[in-house]
Formats: C-alpha cells, sequence, structure tokens
C-alpha cells in the first residue's frame, strides 16, 4: 500500500470522509515527505485534515498551535469521539491535568496535542514537548503570525522561537484567508524551508453575499431583524463593541427572537452557557464580538450578519465563512453605514500615532516629571497635558512606543494602584488553582478579603496594601498576569506608575521606527478602504471578494450576491429597511457529484430531502449529543442528515457510502440510524 493510499484509508476508515477534497490530498502529501508546507483553505475546505491524517501516521507526536480554547475543545472532542488518540492544553485545566497529558503523550498514548502559544511560553511545556519528540508542528489560524494580517496576535510571532525549540520539526501552517503578500510574509515569519504552497481558492459557491446600505442605527436594527425573519436557520450577528451586542440581542429577544449575547465581558460561566445553548441549537442567533466563531465547529450556520462593518475584509470573509461550513446554502449580509468607517479610523490613528503626537505626549511626560507628578499620571489625564488634541487611546500607544525605546518605565510605589475584575467562579477556582499555584490562589484570598465581592465588578487594589509576601507593587502584577493569562480575572493599571529614563534627554534621541509606524497605519487604512469599496461596489461581490485574495477564478458575475441577483437596496428605507427583494429561505442546492470510488457515478439531489425525516434524524442526532455530552455537530452534520434522508440506506454496507458516516460512528450509532430510517420507510411503505 502507498502512503498516499493509506492516508486514504485512514480518512476513509477512522475519519469517515470517502475521499479527500482539493488542496488536501497535496498537502498531506507534502506533509509526509518532510516538507514545509503552507495550505490556504476556505473556511469549511478541511484544513483540519491536512495534520489530522498526517499525525495518525508519523512517528512522534503532532502539536497543533490553535489560537482559541473553543477551537480545541471542538476538535478534540470529535476527535475522541471517533476514539482517536488526542488531548489539549490550555488555561482551563490545572497544573496538575496538564502533567498528566504530558505524561500520556510521553507513553505514547497521544498523537494530537493541541495547545494555544501563549501557554508554550509558560513553564517547561516547550522543554516537555521537545524531549517527548515532535513529528510535525502545524500552526493553524496562521495569518495571525504576519505582520499584515489581520488579527495580530504577539505570542503568534514568536512561534519561529518556539519551532527550534521543538527541534524544527516538519511544519504546517493553514489559514483561510492570506492575501498574496500574507503569504509571504507567514513563510518568513516562521523560517519556512522551501515550503509547498497550496492555495485551492477562495470561492465558497454556497454562500450567498448581501450588502445593505443605511443611515441610522434604527435602519440597521429593522434590516437585521428581516433577515432573521426570512432567512431560517442558525445565526451570527456581529457587532462592533460589548455595549452593542448587548442591545442587539435585547433587540431581537424583543421582536420574539431566541438569541442571546456573547463577549469577553461575561463571566466564564456565563459564556459557557451561551455557546453551549447556541451549539445545541436551544436559541436561534448569538450577538458576538468578533472573537466568536474562531474557534467555534459548527457547519449548519445559515446566516452571518455584520451589523457594522469590519475593518478588513480579511476579516470579513473570515467572520462571514462561518456560514455553510457543511455546504448548504446560507446567506451573508453585511449592513453598512458610512460613519462606521470612522470608528476603524480612530482606532488605526490611536493605534498607530502620528510623530507630532508622540512627541507632544513626551512632553507632556517631561514636564509632569518636572512637577513631581509622573508616577501617578493616568493616560486620561497625560492626553489632557499634552499640546493640542490628543485622544487617551493616542497617549496610550505613544506611551507604549516610547516604552519600546527605553525613553519610560514603570515605577513601583504607593501610587500604583490596579483595577482587577474576577472572571473564574470560586467553583472553577477550587477547582483548577491546585498544587502550583498557591500563591496566585493567596492573592486571590488576600484581595477578596480586602474588597469582598466587589472584585466580581471591579474594584481599585493596592499592591502595597496587601498582607506581606506578594512583593507588592513589584510583585503582585506578575500574579495578576499569571491569573489573566488562564482567564481568571481581568487587570489594568490605574495609577500611571511611569518614570522617565532621562528628564532631560531630547525627544530625538530615541530610534522610533516611523517608518514601520507608516507602513502599519497605511496598509491598515488601505484594507479598511478596500471594505468600503465592497460595500459601494454596483458589480459582482463574489469576484471583487475572488480578486482581493488573489484568486484567478475570480468573473464578472456569479449566482450569489445581491448584486447579480439584482435584488440590491442601495439604502434601506428610513422607516423600515426591507434589504432582501428575492424569494424568502435559501434557494435550492446545486445537484452534488459524490466523491470516492464508493460513490463513483452516482449523484445526490439534496433539495429530494423528505423534511419529516431530516426531522426525525435530528431528533436521533439530539439524543445521541446527550448521551456522548457532546454538541450535537459533533455525532454529525447537518449535510449527513440530508443525504441519509434522501439515500435512504438500509443495511450497514449502504450507511458506509454516506458522507460523514465512517466505521467509527456506525460501530457507535449505526443501528441505531437504521432503526429511524427502517420505521420511517415502513411508514411509507404502509
Amino acid at each position: 500500500m502507498t502512503t498516499l493510499e493509506a492516508a486514504r484509508a485512514i480518512l476513509r476508515d477512522q475519519l469517515g470522509f470517502p475521499d479527500f477534497r482539493p488542496g488536501q490530498e497535496r498537502a498531506i502529501a507534502s506533509v509526509l515527505e518532510g516538507r514545509d508546507t503552507l495550505v490556504v483553505l476556505p473556511t469549511g475546505g478541511g484544513k483540519s485534515l491536512c495534520y489530522q491524517v498526517p499525525a495518525l501516521m508519523l512517528p512522534k507526536l503532532t502539536v497543533v498551535v490553535s489560537p482559541l480554547i473553543s477551537l480545541m475543545k471542538d476538535q478534540v472532542d470529535a476527535l475522541t469521539a471517533r476514539g482517536l488518540p488526542a488531548a489539549f492544553l490550555n488555561s482551563t485545566l490545572s497544573a496538575g491535568e496538564i502533567s498528566d497529558r504530558l505524561a500520556r503523550a510521553e507513553r505514547g498514548e497521544l498523537k494530537l496535542i493541541y495547545v494555544a502559544p501563549e501557554r508554550l511560553e509558560i513553564g517547561r511545556t516547550l522543554d516537555r514537548l521537545a524531549d517527548i519528540g515532535v513529528s510535525l508542528l502545524a500552526v493553524d489560524e496562521a495569518h495571525c503570525i504576519s505582520e499584515w494580517g489581520h488579527d495580530f496576535r504577539p505570542s503568534y510571532r514568536r512561534v519561529r522561537q518556539m519551532r527550534l525549540r521543538l527541534g524544527k520539526p516538519t511544519t504546517i501552517a493553514l489559514t483561510a484567508t492570506a492575501t498574496p503578500e500574507v503569504r509571504k510574509d507567514i513563510v518568513r515569519q516562521l523560517a519556512l524551508a522551501d515550503p509547498e504552497v497550496i492555495v485551492t481558492g477562495f470561492d465558497r459557491a454556497n454562500l450567498r453575499y448581501h450588502v445593505v446600505r443605511t443611515r441610522t442605527e434604527a435602519d440597521k436594527d429593522a434590516a437585521l431583524v428581516r433577515a432573521l425573519e426570512q432567512f431560517p436557520g442558525q445565526a451570527i450577528v456581529y457587532a462592533s463593541t460589548r455595549r452593542a451586542v448587548e442591545r442587539i440581542a435585547a433587540l431581537l429577544q424583543h421582536a420574539r427572537i431566541r438569541a442571546l449575547a456573547y463577549h469577553a465581558g461575561l463571566d466564564d460561566e456565563h459564556r459557557h452557557a451561551v455557546q453551549d445553548a447556541f451549539m445545541n441549537e436551544e436559541v436561534r442567533a448569538i450577538v458576538a464580538t468578533n472573537a466568536f466563531g474562531m474557534g467555534i465547529d459548527k457547519s449548519n450556520i445559515r446566516l452571518v450578519v455584520h451589523h457594522a462593518m469590519p475593518g478588513s475584509l480579511e476579516a470579513y470573509y473570515q467572520e462571514a465563512g462561518r456560514a455553510g461550513r457543511d455546504g448548504l446554502p446560507s446567506e451573508c449580509v453585511l449592513l453598512h453605514a458610512f460613519r462606521d468607517r470612522f470608528t476603524h479610523e480612530f482606532f488605526i490613528k490611536s493605534a498607530y500615532p502620528l510623530r507630532d503626537t508622540v512627541e507632544r505626549v513626551y512632553g507632556a511626560l517631561v514636564a509632569a516629571a518636572g512637577e513631581g507628578g509622573l508616577a501617578s499620571l493616568t493616560h486620561e489625564e497625560l492626553a489632557a497635558r499634552a499640546r493640542g488634541k490628543v485622544k487617551e487611546r493616542e497617549a496610550e500607544s505613544a506611551v507604549r512606543i516610547l516604552a519600546t525605546t527605553g525613553a519610560l518605565t514603570t515605577e513601583s510605589g504607593s501610587s500604583q494602584r490596579v483595577l482587577v475584575r474576577l472572571l473564574a467562579t470560586p467553583e472553577r477556582i477550587r477547582a483548577e488553582l491546585g498544587p502550583g499555584h498557591e500563591a496566585e490562589l493567596d492573592l486571590l484570598r488576600a484581595m477578596w478579603r480586602a474588597v469582598g465581592s466587589r472584585l466580581e465588578t471591579g474594584a481599585l487594589i493596592d499592591p502595597d496594601g496587601l498582607p506581606p509576601g506578594f512583593g507588592g507593587a513589584m510583585g503582585v502584577p506578575a500574579l495578576l498576569d499569571a491569573l489573566q493569562d488562564r482567564q481568571f480575572l481581568t487587570w489594568e493599571r490605574t495609577g500611571g506608575g511611569l518614570r522617565l529614563a532621562d528628564a532631560r534627554a531630547p525627544f530625538d534621541r530615541f530610534q522610533i521606527d516611523w517608518e514601520l509606524l507608516g507602513r502599519r497605519r497605511k496598509a491598515e487604512t488601505a484594507k479598511l478602504d478596500a471594505v468600503q469599496r465592497y460595500a459601494y461596489t454596483d458589480h459582482c461581490r463574489r469576484g471583487f471578494l475572488l480578486r482581493y485574495f488573489g484568486d484567478p477564478a475570480a468573473r464578472e458575475t456569479c449566482e450569489g450576491c445581491d448584486i447579480c441577483l439584482g435584488t440590491h437596496v442601495k439604502e434601506a428605507d428610513s422607516e423600515v429597511a426591507r434589504p432582501f427583494a428575492h424569494e424568502p429561505g435559501p434557494r435550492k442546492p446545486k445537484r452534488e457529484r459524490g466523491r470516492g470510488p464508493q460513490r463513483a457515478q452516482q449523484e445526490v439531489d439534496l433539495s429530494a430531502a423528505d423534511p419529516a425525516l431530516v426531522g426525525a434524524l435530528r431528533l436521533l442526532r439530539g439524543a445521541l449529543a446527550r448521551e456522548q455530552k457532546v454538541p450535537a455537530y459533533v455525532i454529525f452534520p447537518d449535510r449527513t442528515l440530508v443525504e441519509l434522508a434522501v439515500r435512504r440506506p438500509r443495511s450497514v454496507e449502504e450507511l458506509s457510502g454516506v458522507h460523514g458516516v465512517g466505521p467509527a460512528r456506525i460501530e457507535k450509532f449505526g443501528e441505531r440510524l437504521l432503526a429511524v430510517l427502517r420505521d420511517t420507510n415502513g411508514t411509507e411503505a404502509a
């Protein structure tokens, strides 16, 4: 049996897929040859199989660097449900649990370990993985590593050094959204050696794109409600701020649409409850900031609505691409008002301030130092002291830039109070802060004794006012950082705590890379311009997106955007927004030709599925999910249920020809599936 034949057997027998999708076979072959590989597949294109299949074939461990806890959990749940040896390491685990999982890897009981990049930087995790031996390093969401990428994350920039410490294993980097420039930067940042670069195309033919131009928030709200009423199925609604998330969720609830809010300000228990309710389809819609969904492996989302435009087409395409990952028809709606741009411009200007702004902030710092008030100066006060109009965020960014040059350092002292907000529940604290975390646990107890329940909503803490043993203003921040990294709390300085290295030094002494700051500012602004051009184009939106990502498959027209369908409304009516003029509900999917030898010469018309049978299969899936204690989609995706309802298999052999039904699932669930199918077939026959 050749290597690729063996890979195909694993794909079929252990993972339940009949054959590779475009790009997967080439990527797997490259990895198995020991070649570094960069894979760009659209959302839903099956990126994870490009490292999961090799992981089951390679002699040593596969380490997957993954950005979100939910992503790791979902993928590990799906793998373990199939009986495959995988685990994750992240901040939800105690030190004992992490040590136990690494011990299992040492004994050869695990083949895949998912880990956040920050986790690799803590303690001896990286060294232990190196001692175990790593055959393959997979870097998921690899756009995070690029200085031009739309989701810049500092720890991702250090993966190159982590890779060297792991022994420079074969590396595969994967992303769904990378322009040619970003692809080059990923290769450079990871130091990939002569990599195989695989780009299969960005088109998601099952998605339909709409833009609704609006003037007011009321227009947007009305358009949102109308979209949810017109397009059935589960939905994600993206909003730009926590306050907007809460407001929109309340609006939908008032409109009798079951919706919940999700954002980082929620405590652990509430956030997990909201996510579970959405994953288990107990609510129709989830309203969230853009962090939600990056790690959500849910295939049957039918509608994604952006209540405000994102800052880049990379972000928009990835977030919108969370719809229809099962290949069934789904809708992507952008609600756009011209003023949305101003918010993004403000953040860009604040993040990359001009030289004149930084110089004015430095002058304010020098003046404050001369008056003896620098140590307690807040960013807000610093902005007010600077000459001209300087915003608080600009002052904060200027301080950050000056600190990188050594012009500023942080000063300890009694004025350096911190604002702390507890996120974790008492139960989680007791369960996860075990041996090895005594100092963090003692600090939480000391802060609770000092301020009580106010810690849950945010309380000011004086580090030097805490009992001896924590190190005061010098030692407490390190413990707070450790707790924040594990998402037990959030904290920030409120007393300033700044000190100038030399208050007499002229501003020109400091080596600041103004050219780099200018490039970053220009690049972010160009991305914003591209989003606005997309919103205002009178030509095919699908073609616009494909050309932006350098896909040669771009065409002048399509059958899946409001421009080409003739349904675009340039500006919603100010009283009642009516963005959609075509027939309600998603269009019927096209006939699909089965892939692989088991389905050669066969066609599946998914539109022929009996709704009653699909409903009966959904009920069974829900029961199985509750028994297995996993989300419903881990049992079977919607695509599989629809195909079962079309094919109506009557035997185990016929079940094996259905998309997503492999031997492991047949062994676990086959008889119960056949029982439902037989009951329905028998009823019809009678």
